[in-house]
């Protein structure tokens, strides 16, 4: 008799853990609440019918060395990625802007006071890029599969940016790109272990870059959807499951949403102690988008700024940690961090000839109500004098309007839940089974798990893996 599983969600990791499932002989069922599947990862056409605008994620250094996708090579199905002359650019005021290289000895060019350190810190991991992706898309409470270089990274990852910043690095254009990189935290950089996520995305962008799918993020979800198709899985669209009882009998039912969905669906199967947990998750910074449709490629001060896939703008570490902390304080910075992404200067699909798609957004108190569009456009303003004149369309997305789209960006937060605290390791609770909720059968396997967010589908391969485990067990 055929095995049966049921996914919520249709996310990378929802989708994911469908093709997983699938190619172990389960007879798979997805129940996606959008008309189209792909979570957060998919694109549109928001700017008008001939560009092609990234809804949600844009620039994918963890899809590319994503273990799940190249298990099931995406690549093979038709997923192209595009890589920019720079993975990363970070502009400050009245120099030139500080560039990452895809290639450490480049990037160190640029600082030859900080060179050691920065290669002490970015070597060991640039040198091992698909084991450093292998540790950290892993379950954090159990055994790394490389545990010594695990350790490095742990050792590296405990002090804060901020700290780090100060203290390792003496020039200006050091401290700005590793602090640009730890802001991907989404955290204060006086908070522990921020470090190690300006490590981590730097040295990702140092080995195999930054790079974008061509013809949009929403590429990586038709590549998957070939997959699944090959595999026999059924995705029912326009499905909003709100409670699992609508779901069809199943041996296994695996859900891709954080915590207060969970609590929605399936509140009175969870024990006393597992929903109080639940019930204390606590959300993060939040997201203010803006996509804009330009004339010309953006007027960075420094031309070379618009061939770098993404740029940091906020200016110096010291104003970048700033703004972090009157974001997570709850206040709105007049100059926020403002991540933009460039694909069109990459792939020239996604726009019409000589007009460029821009990717943005800012980072804003969790359920901001307020409008941070024209900070966003100042931010751009400030490093591309003339940018304002390039626009030809815009659209703003609030953190409402992005929970409104996707019920998993709660306030805005597009991590699944901050990383404050315990967070950053006990997600969604103290367990070495993190996928697991204590009810037979029912597993988890959103961003909120880990190892967190990102379009990686390591989550849905990690609950996967973990639901066949105990099922075998059993």
């Amino acid at each position: 008799m055929t095995r049966k599983a049921n996914i919520v969600g249709a996310g990378p990791n929802g989708l994911i853990a469908a093709a997983v499932l699938a190619e172990q002989g389960f007879e798979v069922k997805v129940f996606e609440r959008n008309a189209i599947p792909g979570g957060a990862a998919v694109s549109g056409t928001t700017l008008g019918d001939d560009v092609v605008v990234d809804l949600g994620a844009a620039a994918h250094p963890f899809a590319f060395g994503s273990p799940a996708f190249a298990h099931f090579n995406l690549t093979g199905q038709g997923l192209e990625w595009k890589f920019h002359d720079y993975p990363l650019a970070h502009p400050l005021d009245g120099a030139d802007s500080v560039l990452l290289h895809q290639d450490l000895n480049e990037t160190v060019k640029q600082f030859p006071q900080d060179s050691r350190v920065w290669q002490a810190l970015h070597g060991p991991l640039i040198r091992r890029p698909h084991d450093t992706l292998d540790n950290v898309t892993s379950p954090l409470l159990g055994i790394p599969p490389h545990p010594v270089l695990m350790a490095r990274f742990g050792l590296l990852s405990l002090p804060p940016a901020r700290l780090l910043v100060a203290t390792a690095f003496r020039t200006r254009e050091a401290k700005a790109l590793f602090a640009g990189s730890s802001a991907h935290s989404m955290l204060p950089l006086e908070h522990p272990f921020t470090s190690g996520f300006g490590a981590l995305f730097g040295a990702l962008g140092q080995s195999w870059g930054w790079p974008v799918a061509r013809g949009g993020t929403g590429s990586i979800i038709n590549a998957l959807l070939k997959v699944l198709g090959a595999l026999g899985v059924q995705i029912h669209t326009d499905t909003h499951i709100t409670d699992l009882s609508q779901l069809p009998p199943a041996e296994l039912t695996i859900l891709d949403v954080t915590p207060r969905q969970l609590l929605a669906m399936a509140g009175s199967r969870l024990s006393p102690r597992y929903r109080k947990q639940l019930e204390r998750w606590r959300y993060g910074t939040a997201v203010y988008k803006v996509d804009y449709l330009l004339d010309g490629p953006v007027p960075w001060s420094d031309p070379r700024t618009a061939n770098a896939g993404t740029v940091h703008v906020v200016g110096d570490a010291s104003e970048l940690a700033y703004a972090e902390r009157e974001v997570t304080a709850g206040r709105m910075p007049q100059r926020p961090f403002v991540m933009v992404v460039q694909p069109s200067s990459a792939d020239a699909s996604r726009a019409p000839a000589g007009q460029h798609v821009i990717w943005s957004y800012a980072h804003v108190p969790q359920g901001y109500t307020g409008a941070a569009g024209e900070l966003i456009d100042a931010q751009i303003q400030r490093f591309a004098p003339g940018f304002k004149d390039r626009i030809l369309r815009r659209v703003e997305t609030s953190p409402a309007q992005l929970e409104d789209w996707n019920p998993n960006l709660v306030g805005g937060d597009i991590g699944g839940g901050s990383l404050s605290g315990l967070q950053q390791f006990l997600r969604p609770t103290a367990s070495l089974s993190p996928y697991s909720f204590g009810v037979p059968g029912l597993y988890l396997c959103s961003s909120s798990t880990p190892p967190g967010g990102g379009v990686h589908g390591m989550a849905g391969w990690n609950a996967a893996h973990q639901a066949i485990k105990d099922m075998t067990r059993s």
